[in-house]
């Protein structure tokens, strides 16, 4: 089975998580929790009038959980490396292989430069509109491709980015992910608002 390994747990990352694991690909997340949503309150992002970040995060955590992402949360990855077979990762845990790697670490961007990375002259990863950097079936989301542009909306949407390329990949065709509202007591079960 192809396998998805994300590293954070922020918007950008879980965005990632919800549409690779949803899609039925095997998808695990490293989250050490240092998001800085715990320090936000969302009145910006479409479709929530007013939420506490961390709220925000556990009614996150709550939908991937619910796709059956694995989520090892507080345990941190040290290093990613490329492989002929995809990646392997050092984690707290031990190491760990993946066939994509998305990178979700918010401004830090040791992992992408360790990983070998193509940075611009600005000092961020070098990403195009499908996330992904110059390491093939590696993605950078979120702050890790902007200059102080930081926003959670803008960060979901780079991880819904990098998936759908994955998902697009494995498919050999461009997909979309959309659901109609009959679809929904199926995909979303216990999920569903009322």
């Amino acid at each position: 089975m192809t396998t998805v390994t994300i590293v954070g747990g922020g918007p950008a990352g879980l965005s990632a998580a919800l549409f690779t694991a949803k899609n039925g690909l095997e998808t695990t997340v490293y989250d050490t929790d240092g998001t800085w949503m715990h320090k936000a309150h969302l009145f910006n992002y479409p479709g929530i009038g007013s939420v506490d970040g961390s709220v925000f995060m556990e009614n996150l955590r709550d939908q991937v959980d619910s796709f059956d992402v694995d989520r090892k949360q507080d345990v941190e990855v040290t290093d990613v490396t490329q492989t002929d077979d995809g990646f392997t990762l050092e984690t707290g845990d031990g190491a760990a292989t993946a066939d994509y790697v998305v990178l979700a670490t918010g401004a830090n961007r040791d992992l992408a430069e360790s990983l070998g990375c193509a940075f611009t002259d600005d000092g961020v990863v070098d990403v195009g509109v499908t996330m992904e950097t110059s390491v093939e079936n590696a993605y950078a989301t979120g702050a890790m491709g902007r200059i102080e542009e930081w926003q959670a909306v803008i960060s979901a949407g780079d991880g819904a980015a990098a998936a759908l390329n994955i998902l697009s990949k494995e498919k050999g065709e461009h997909y979309h992910d959309f659901d109609v509202p009959a679809d929904a007591d199926q995909v979303f079960g216990g999920l569903v608002d009322e």
